[in-house]
Parts: C-alpha cells; sequence; structure tokens
C-alpha cells in the first residue's frame, strides 16, 4: 500500500511575522488562530494545505543547520493551483500590490499559464492554472 499523508504542513522561515502575515493576508489567505502565536502563523492554503510561518529563531529550534537567505538561495518553489486564468492574475497582481517581488514573467503554454512572486522574505511561489480537457 502507498503511504499516504492527511495533510501537509510546509515549514517557512520569515524575518518578521507580522509583517508576513499582513502580506498574506493582504493575497486574501487566512490563517488558523489555533496554531498561531509570536513565534508562528498558520497560514490555511487549502482544506489540507498549510504553512507554518516561524519566526527565524523559531524555525532555528527545528535544525543543526543554517538556515538558507531566500532572498539569495532557493530550496523550493511553493506552487499552488488556481481555478483559472483569471485567479492567476488576481492572486499574483494582490501579492505585489501588498509588497511581493515580482519572480518570472507570465508563462503561457495555452493550455497551462503560470505565474509567480517572491513573498517579503524572498520565498517563491508559482500560482498555475491548467485546463483539465487537454490533460490525458
Amino acid at each position: 500500500m502507498a503511504l499516504k499523508s492527511n495533510n501537509i504542513f510546509v515549514n517557512l522561515p520569515v524575518k518578521n511575522l507580522e509583517k508576513t502575515k499582513d502580506f498574506f493576508s493582504k493575497i486574501g489567505f487566512e490563517f488558523n488562530a489555533q496554531f498561531t502565536d509570536k513565534n508562528a502563523a498558520c497560514l490555511v492554503i487549502g482544506d489540507n494545505i498549510f504553512a507554518m510561518l516561524l519566526t527565524e529563531d523559531y524555525f532555528k529550534t527545528f535544525t543543526k543547520k543554517d538556515l538558507s537567505n531566500a532572498a539569495n538561495t532557493t530550496e523550493v518553489i511553493l506552487a499552488l493551483s488556481a481555478v483559472s486564468r483569471e485567479q492567476v492574475d488576481e492572486i499574483v497582481n494582490a501579492a505585489l500590490s501588498a509588497g511581493g517581488s515580482p519572480s518570472n514573467d507570465p508563462v503561457d503554454h495555452g493550455f497551462m499559464y503560470g505565474w509567480s512572486f517572491q513573498d517579503p522574505d524572498g520565498h517563491l511561489w508559482e500560482v498555475m492554472y491548467m485546463d483539465q480537457s487537454h490533460v490525458e
């Protein structure tokens, strides 16, 4: 039997938790207050998908490794699905208006469309739409 998990929690270090919470709130995301305090905020991405935004000092308590500087290096690209091309643009434009930075230009393959941004800490977020009628 294949291993399956019911939820995913991506942990990301952040320099300023309140600034990061404000950024994602402006995009339209919500937080689970039960798992949010002065050291961490639980960003609700989907029904079973969460990003734990942890202050850098708190994040360091979970690892013996040095933290990478997301402004200079990339360890992960967080890819989110959208329900339409328009929603891709809405999300990325909201992120840019909220203080995010551009990442890559929009990519249009006809049946698949994506665009990306960087959050205030430099983490990469890609928003993609795929027309399922083109998938076999």
